[in-house]
């Protein structure tokens, strides 16, 4: 999905107010004042009252802020969910907050979804589908999901988006996308946390999620890699059932993973549940090079034999062969405590918009390899491990790939589910094994053969560029069409305080001319005047004495006098 800035529209004045409003009905009034000014010139003047804000004084701001998305709907909850997955880009705790919000919500009566339904398959539901239950199994923000059964006799799960959800999520990621820019522009150091490219990366992750044919094709691809495991169930995709707005797949009639009082009543093998959940997702990452990016409970169902049946294949992630060489290389540099590898890695696979004191790096590398460095595997904490790496991979504002932080994300909530299920569960015995196939597979001929193939193709793809590359360099040599530009940093709050004392001094001036000016007029007393002087010398008395305190208030705000 494209967004399209809302600048130099007020299409979406209504929505913009309501996000303003909850923002500062939750304390972010500091934030609000900051932007406000940009806001101004482009959407209205309207000045925003503080609401609420005594009531949630006493909550912190991770908690506030996830508060704020939980009322702002569908958009910003979804939003907060994949920063949730991104401690490389927000602080943990932000982070850790943003993990319990709740993607469930009042489900629509089924009376209105019904027509959109009729309308896609363009025939009463009840011709499609012998039975329909009205009633919804879940409902999420953007779909929700029912039980039905098909002509066939087959039992299915019928999932459908909700109405005019794409009309309300491409006003919001507009409205997003002004805001992150008026967010870069009035407040500089919200640069280190690139605002407009978090926009732009959800906006791409929320449009598959709204494609349902998208999500099917996925089950799809999950289906024929893993129709061997005998440890896992992938449920069968419905196609000619299946619209961009309805996935129809086999009904999963389990118990959620998180129901350990139910695996129990089953019959069932919680510790054999733990290790093949965790093993699932291992397999997907490290063989298939394809995994579910959003394994949390809810998604996740038991069946009779210990069998693992994932649903919701919205949110997947990839990893190709190039990173899970950077990934060996990485594990490779924690085992030996080779913080030049570990740094290398991060500075090949990190996308870094400023320069980073690499010895820096390497110490705090050190420091963080140290106070873990002889703990046994068994009591090590991924999650805690995962945290303070992306703690410190943010300090130095180097962006990871998403997959890759997804994946860390997958394999710590995978860890965390088998530990609920069996206390004692050990992910790394799982993930060793991973990794020594993975160093092995360095000395597989094959391996060194495609990488080869692939350093010769992009050679020979700079050698067949290479003369009309130079050829068009030259011509625009020759017509003196060669430019350099150069870009100053760190001059924009210079340039902005100048301008901000320039206006002050104009300001000044002027009410220093309205009180001589007034002061001659009272002096040749002439013209009309009111207790026996002139009535244009005190109405300039007056206009500058309000001037004159406006401008005494706005200085005093401004916290420079």
């Amino acid at each position: 999905m494209k967004v399209r800035s809302a600048s130099k529209s007020i299409r979406h004045l209504a929505r913009y107010q309501e996000i303003l409003r909850v923002m500062v009905k939750f304390g972010f009034w500091e934030f609000v004042e900051k932007i406000r000014a940009g806001l101004i010139r482009s959407i209205t003047k309207n000045i925003f009252p503080k609401l609420e804000q005594r009531k949630y004084a006493a909550l912190g701001t991770p908690t506030r802020l996830r508060l704020a998305f939980e009322e702002l709907g569908p958009t910003f909850v979804k939003l907060g969910q994949m920063l949730s997955i991104r401690p490389d880009l927000i602080p943990p705790k932000i982070a850790e907050e943003l993990t319990k919000l709740q993607d469930e919500v009042e489900p629509v009566p089924f009376e209105k979804l019904k027509p959109s339904v009729e309308a896609e398959y363009g025939k009463p539901l009840l011709e499609v589908f012998s039975g329909f239950d009205e009633t919804s199994l879940a409902a999420a923000s953007i779909a929700q999901v029912h039980r039905a059964q098909l002509k066939s006799g087959d039992e299915v799960a019928v999932k459908i988006l909700r109405p005019n959800i794409h009309k309300t999520i491409e006003t919001d990621l507009e409205i997003l996308l002004n805001l992150a820019e008026l967010i870069e522009k009035h407040v500089p150091e919200s640069k280190l946390y690139d605002p407009v490219g978090i926009v732009h990366e959800f906006s791409r992750t929320i449009e598959r999620e709204q494609n349902l044919v998208t999500e099917g094709r996925n089950i799809d691809i999950f289906s024929r890699h893993l129709q061997n495991d005998d440890t896992i169930k992938i449920t069968k995709v419905y196609w000619d059932y299946t619209r961009e707005t309805i996935l129809v797949t086999e009904f999963i009639d389990g118990i959620k993973i998180s129901d350990l009082d139910g695996i129990k009543k089953h019959h069932l093998d919680p510790k054999q549940l733990a290790y093949n959940g965790a093993s699932a997702i291992l397999k997907q990452i490290f063989e298939l090079g394809i995994f579910h990016a959003d394994p949390h409970p809810g998604n996740i169902f038991a069946l009779p034999g210990n069998v693992i049946a994932p649903v919701d294949f919205g949110m997947v992630g990839r990893i190709d062969d190039e990173m899970k060489d950077y990934l060996l290389d990485l594990l490779l540099g924690i085992v030996d405590k080779d913080v030049y590898r570990i740094s290398r890695v991060l500075l090949n696979i990190g996308i870094i918009n400023e320069q980073i004191n690499t010895r820096n790096l390497n110490r705090d590398l050190a420091d963080y390899l140290d106070r873990y460095y002889g703990i046994p595997l068994n009591q090590l904490d991924s999650g805690k491990l995962l945290n303070e790496f992306m703690e410190l991979v943010r300090d130095y504002r180097i962006k990871l790939p998403s997959d890759l932080v997804m994946m860390g994300k997958a394999i710590v909530i995978s860890e965390s589910v088998g530990r609920h299920l069996y206390p004692r569960f050990n992910l790394f015995d799982l993930l060793v094994p991973y990794a020594r196939k993975l160093l092995l597979s360095r000395f597989n001929p094959m391996h060194h053969y495609r990488n080869f193939n692939r350093l010769i193709y992009q050679v020979l793809d700079i050698l067949k560029k290479f003369p009309t590359d130079a050829e068009i360099f030259l011509a625009k040599m020759r017509r003196d069409q060669i430019t350099v530009r150069f870009q100053h940093q760190g001059l924009e709050n210079f340039s902005r305080e100048l301008d901000r004392s320039s206006n002050r001094v104009s300001f000044s001036l002027i009410v220093a001319a309205l009180i001589i000016g007034s002061s001659i007029i009272i002096h040749m007393n002439k013209g009309p005047s009111i207790f026996g002087y002139p009535i244009l010398g005190i109405f300039g008395y007056v206009l500058a004495s309000i001037l004159g305190l406006w401008l005494i208030i706005a200085i005093m705000r401004s916290g420079k006098l």
